[in-house]
């Protein structure tokens, strides 16, 4: 019998209601030994997933300053999820999410000084960061976002750096990739969005030729990347990703086989839109040498697990 791990974090999840929350908490959760506590506007999440194993849940903004100086009272560790993660409406509405990816990260590295929060993970992102740039990407690369979410990221990351500088703050940015699998029914990505267009008989639109490639993380792995971040004391920028390119048209042809002939997927094809990367993906080995990160669910057998999820759960989402 495997020897159950052992932890004593009292961990607060911002935006653990949502899909990476959800499923980080329920790792947390089969691992034992962490206390977890929750913040979520639920803007893009639900509870219903992660009642069982949080011992305090608190819906609200991680801008209100008077709630984040509750919840971290008696915390010792944050992973910070809670953004707003969306390329194109970080492009139509860059004020707001300036305001809750810089201005709410920063507020809570305020408190989190003052809590004397020993242990802080910052959800990052790699390639809207990076902008278009020869692949793999890694940590060394110049930072040249196309659009105001990658900037907004690139600022968090920066306040990080410069509180762990100034501040002795133990922190560890982790810039996912693309990131899908179970519980994703409020995630606007590719897979989650292109599964329940296929659950609903639509079409499937596709911007450009389909020859744009990224690199797709099973949330399960990216949910033991961060538990694994949470126990180092790595700190610094470290990529989670699945270390290999998939392009648009390579993705929507595995979905196509996983569905079966049960589900017919057409494609429509629209112009290229501006603000979005041709070609990314990224190299893991920093991150697999520190903190012993791994992906190995295979992008068959991870959307296999998650059109089982959708097609299990359809009444469930929009």
């Amino acid at each position: 019998m495997a020897e159950k791990h052992v932890s004593s974090r009292r961990v607060l999840v911002t935006g653990g209601a949502g899909f990476v929350g959800s499923n980080l908490i329920q790792n947390l959760a089969r691992q034992g030994g962490y206390d977890v506590s929750v913040i979520d506007d639920e803007s893009l999440g639900s509870p219903d997933a992660i009642r069982p194993f949080v011992n305090r849940y608190e819906k609200g903004d991680i801008r209100d300053k008077a709630l984040l100086k509750e919840v971290l009272s008696d915390r010792d560790t944050v992973v910070h999820l809670a953004a707003d993660t969306r390329v194109m409406d970080s492009i139509a509405d860059p004020g707001h999410n300036f305001e809750v990816n810089v201005v709410g990260t920063f507020g809570l590295l305020q408190e989190a000084r003052k809590a004397n929060i020993s242990r802080f993970i910052n959800a990052s992102t790699g390639g809207a960061i990076i902008g278009e740039a020869e692949p793999p990407v890694h940590e060394e690369m110049p930072a040249r976002p196309l659009a105001p979410y990658g900037a907004s990221k690139l600022a968090a990351e920066g306040y990080c750096s410069a509180f762990e500088g100034a501040y002795g703050l133990s922190i560890a940015s982790l810039r996912f990739s693309n990131i899908y699998g179970p519980l994703s029914f409020h995630k606007g990505s590719v897979v989650a969005h292109f599964f329940k267009r296929i659950l609903k008989g639509l079409p499937l639109t596709i911007y450009g030729d389909g020859c744009q490639t990224r690199d797709y993380l099973f949330v399960g792995d990216q949910a033991e990347g961060i538990r694994r971040a949470i126990d180092s004391s790595a700190c610094g920028v470290y990529q989670l990703g699945s270390g290999q390119p998939t392009s648009l048209n390579e993705l929507v042809a595995l979905m196509r086989e996983i569905v079966g002939t049960g589900f017919p997927v057409d494609v429509i094809h629209d112009d290229f839109r501006a603000g979005e990367i041709m070609h990314t993906w990224c190299d893991i080995s920093k991150a697999t040498s520190t903190i012993g990160f791994s992906a190995p669910t295979s992008l068959r057998k991870g959307l296999v697990s998650t059109w089982n999820w959708f097609r299990d759960n359809r009444g469930h989402f929009n």
